[in-house]
């Protein structure tokens, strides 16, 4: 299924699809460590599956469904039988959706849908997964616009589940819906100009509340510091600039936002357990430690 695999990083070969891949995997055959650009759904249909993610292992029972997010160190461990569907549609054009960047931070780096947790929820998912197989080999007309649209309703249902779940402000029922909404939008401002130099108080004094609520408030939507927050958003774009030799170390941490090399190679090894010069030189062997 890995086509294109340099060290850790696979290249996702979109071939003549050039918005998603879907497979029908029945091979039982292990991936080793790799992460890709393009967010991943993975639904067992015969036999469970196991996928692992630095020190957590989740064991897919048939009808569950995992959401691994962009950039995500990921193990697959198959049965000696089994069938999944594995789809991996373009990051590129998910991102550019409104409010997608923001609950894409919630959703980090995995999240799982089970029957057992919410009937509802897993039934239509499956019922989801299993039409854009369909349509992914058929012939229809306007296939990939079908496709398509079932992405976006599978990405709306479940980011308003798990933003829902992590979200506990403590104001009145009335005034739950009115902050969510505030806050994707604090977030998507975040991820529009995380490389610039974001203040606590000039955020704060966007969103209209005094820096003392606007600290609490944020840390409940996102589960994160305000800082944590954009720290997190700048070290995963230079992931992506990292990928590329051209540019130099100290290039991409001024493209991202930081100040200074120091604040940037600190912060890198904070968050994902490794130096970015480490991460370049990452070969044959996982060696990375889980991000604290």
């Amino acid at each position: 299924m890995i086509e294109t695999l340099k060290g850790y990083h696979e290249t996702v070969n979109f071939k003549d699809r050039p918005m998603y891949r879907l497979y029908h995997n029945i091979d039982p055959e292990d991936y080793p460590p790799h992460w890709h650009s393009n967010p991943e759904f993975i639904m067992p249909l015969v036999s469970g599956y196991t996928v692992m993610l630095h020190d957590t292992t989740y064991q897919l029972q048939v009808g569950d469904l995992i959401y691994i997010a962009p950039g995500t160190i990921h193990h697959l461990i198959a049965p000696p039988s089994g069938e999944r569907l594995i789809f991996q549609p373009d990051y590129s054009l998910i991102g550019n959706l409104p409010e997608f960047s923001s609950i894409s931070t919630l959703l980090s780096p995995a999240v799982v849908i089970t029957p057992q947790a919410d009937p509802e929820l897993s039934s239509r998912l499956q019922t989801l997964m299993l039409n854009i197989e369909r349509e992914y080999f058929g012939n229809a007309v306007l296939s990939g616009t079908q496709i398509y649209s079932m992405l976006i309703e599978m990405l709306v249902l479940i980011g308003r589940k798990f933003s829902t779940m992590t979200t506990h402000f403590d104001v009145s029922h009335d005034k739950q819906q009115e902050y969510a909404e505030k806050f994707v939008d604090v977030c998507e401002y975040i991820n529009e100009h995380f490389t610039e130099d974001l203040t606590l108080d000039d955020v704060a004094a966007l969103s209209g509340f005094s820096k003392y609520h606007f600290t609490r408030l944020f840390k409940q939507f996102t589960g994160k510091t305000f800082y944590r927050y954009v720290n997190l958003k700048r070290i995963e774009h230079a992931e992506k600039l990292l990928t590329s030799p051209s540019a130099t170390i100290t290039e991409v941490a001024l493209m991202s936002g930081f100040s200074s090399l120091p604040a940037f190679v600190r912060m890198f090894k904070l968050i994902k357990g490794y130096t970015p010069t480490e991460y370049r030189k990452l070969k044959d062997t996982w060696k990375i430690r889980p991000a604290q």
